[in-house]
């Protein structure tokens, strides 16, 4: 007798969906041989293809009795006193002392290849003596480069992401209220003349200067073209001959050649932030064979004092404050000597440390110890 067993509707297209996710999961978790690769653009850039820095100094108005007190800060006045002579106001004979007006300074970048007629954003930073930059709005300024011309202009409704607040007894402050930004705040006015087309080659600078990462990213580039045309100058720059196919369209070889992608190399460093306790060692670190012991002296002295009442009813008694001392050392008995082996790795090299129970701070000092001691091939970094 044989029986048959009917999947209900809808129970077979599921199980294959659920074996299609598996299997994407599989091979998404698969290890691949460029798991470390990155593409060229994330690890150089091009020449000609950078931000400029803009910077400028204006006038902030419509605060609410959070602006520079003018009898303090002479440079607001001033400045106040020359925007409005312009627009021909005259007040110089009368007293000025408003309290809704800061002075301001204000940075900018411009975006490579930046049009005139495009807009960009910008901070404003409070120069004198204001409070909050809150519901203020930046008068015209104009924002020059560090050739001294004027490359954008900037005003705006300012938006603070900060604010304080203070009453007769306690005050609340989150952010900074002095300073904020304002999206497309900046109009350009001029454009920074520069012809990538026309150029008969490029150079491509690292990041991150590096002899063997220098060759491999001519080497990519070479297989790419098919021929000798990319070779490294030095660590940091590789240089790349516009060859036939690309002849006055660079940007088309450039958009080719930053998707390769090149393992980077790395040297090996050890990273120490002493003031938090941060430590980053690199991938390449390796270490000889060392015995490591830790251990610190630690006394802890503990005051709790009594106070020592008279029995009821008696003659002359007075209350005292007897003293109570408690005492311990901690000399570190229970901690242990591990051996770390020659050639081992990062991870090896945590998990012997670890054994110790040390915290980061005294990581550090293991680790200088060990560099001290030559048995370190790595390079040292205190930040």
């Amino acid at each position: 007798m044989t029986s048959t067993m009917t999947a209900p509707a809808g129970f077979l297209p599921r199980v294959g969906r659920l074996i299609a996710v598996a299997l994407t999961a599989v091979f998404l978790l698969a290890p691949t041989g460029a798991e470390a690769a990155s593409r060229i653009k994330d690890l150089a850039d091009f020449e000609g293809v950078r931000d400029n820095i803009l910077v400028g100094y204006g006038l902030v108005v419509g605060l609410k009795g959070t602006g520079d007190k003018l009898d303090d800060v002479t440079f607001t006045k001033e400045s106040l006193i020359g925007m409005l002579e312009r627009l021909g106001v005259n007040t110089r004979e009368g007293k000025l002392d408003p309290d809704n007006v800061a002075a301001v300074m204000v940075t900018g970048t411009l975006p490579p290849f930046a049009r005139q007629g495009s807009r960009i954003d910008v901070t404003i930073s409070a120069l004198g003596t204001a409070k909050s930059l809150a519901g203020g709005t930046l008068m015209v300024t104009p924002l020059i480069g560090a050739d001294g011309e004027v490359y954008a202009v900037a005003q705006g409704q300012a938006q603070i992401g900060g604010y304080a607040v203070q009453g007769q007894s306690a005050s609340v402050q989150k952010g900074v209220p002095t300073s904020g930004r304002i999206p497309n705040g900046a109009l350009v006015e001029a454009e920074v003349p520069f012809n990538l087309s026309a150029m008969e080659s490029v150079k491509i600078s690292l990041r991150n200067p590096d002899f063997t990462t220098a060759r491999r990213i001519a080497q990519a580039i070479n297989a790419f073209l098919g021929t000798e045309l990319a070779r490294p100058l030095d660590p940091g720059t590789v240089l790349v001959a516009v060859t036939a196919g690309y002849e006055g369209n660079a940007v088309a070889l450039l958009t080719d050649i930053e998707q390769l992608l090149v393992e980077p190399d790395t040297v090996a460093r050890v990273v120490i932030d002493e003031a938090t306790g941060t430590i980053v060692i690199g991938e390449k670190v390796r270490i000889n064979t060392v015995a490591i012991a830790q251990g610190n002296l630690t006394i802890r002295v503990t005051e709790t004092p009594q106070v020592s009442q008279p029995a009821p009813f008696s003659q002359g008694g007075q209350t005292a404050v007897v003293p109570r001392t408690n005492i311990q050392v901690d000399e570190g008995k229970d901690n242990k000597l591990t051996v770390v082996n020659g050639g081992v790795n990062l991870q090896d090299l945590v998990n012997s440390l670890n054994a110790l129970g040390v915290g980061p701070r005294d990581m550090i000092s293991i680790l200088q110890a060990i560099k001290s001691a030559g048995a370190m091939q790595a390079e040292i970094q205190v930040m």
